[in-house]
């Protein structure tokens, strides 16, 4: 794993760049102004990507929590902490971004909505994964304590994606994820697809360094990582 996580850093950042660049000139430059909200609607380039991954990187979690409980494999513990605060930093965007986007479309920084609520409930969720590991003595007791509240929590993701859909919200509906066919124009829908991968990207960049990280700490009285920091000192 931790050399699968070594030569596959490097590629994704690259490949994260060339979307990033891509999606954010396309975006911000060769994109029209939306004939309602103007200019100020292309903070969906950052909003929506990040609002996408925060909660695409606690199913994740959870589902690496699921499979460490069941099975006891470390890698998927390891996944599950490494992706926590890329989740928890995904989601603080998610929600800066947002109120960034609210203040000129509904005349406030913040509002009770059913969707930002159960967001701002996501970000304690990683915040709380994060001090429970802390918070234990043990790490088998910690990594088994914030698994299981990984899994519960994991509750919350149908929440957020279906609160426009189940409550009256200010938040708008979906626009890219729809049966029929996307609200937006294609000159708009494509630099935010390209957005959206280059977050993917970035995600499974930090999570391949966090996860090569945590092996080493993990495993450092192996005679690999020995060897490993030896040949790296010459």
């Amino acid at each position: 794993m931790y050399r699968f996580a070594d030569r596959l850093a490097p590629w994704l950042a690259g490949l994260c760049v060339l979307c990033l660049v891509a999606g954010l000139y396309l975006g911000l430059v060769v994109a029209p102004a939306d004939y309602e909200q103007g200019d100020s609607y292309r903070i969906i380039y950052i909003h929506v990507p990040a609002a996408w991954m925060s909660m695409f990187v606690y199913v994740v979690m959870a589902t690496s929590s699921a499979v460490f409980l069941i099975w006891r494999l470390k890698i998927a513990d390891m996944v599950a902490l490494a992706s926590a605060p890329i989740g928890a930093a995904f989601t603080a965007v998610a929600l800066l971004t947002g109120s960034f986007w609210g203040k000129p479309m509904w005349g406030t920084w913040w509002i009770w909505d059913a969707r930002l609520t159960s967001e701002l409930l996501l970000l304690f969720l990683y915040l709380g994964y994060l001090a429970l590991r802390g918070a234990l003595e043990t790490p088998q007791s910690a990594s088994k304590a914030a698994a299981i509240l990984a899994i519960v929590g994991v509750v919350n993701i149908p929440i957020i994606h279906f609160s426009v859909e189940w409550w009256n919200t200010l938040h708008q509906p979906a626009t890219i994820t729809k049966f029929d066919k996307p609200s937006m124009h294609i000159s708009m829908l494509r630099p935010l697809l390209l957005m959206v991968l280059a977050f993917q990207l970035l995600y499974f960049h930090n999570l391949m360094v966090r996860v090569r990280a945590l092996i080493l700490q993990r495993e450092n009285r192996a005679s690999w990582v020995a060897e490993l920091a030896e040949k790296n000192h010459v």
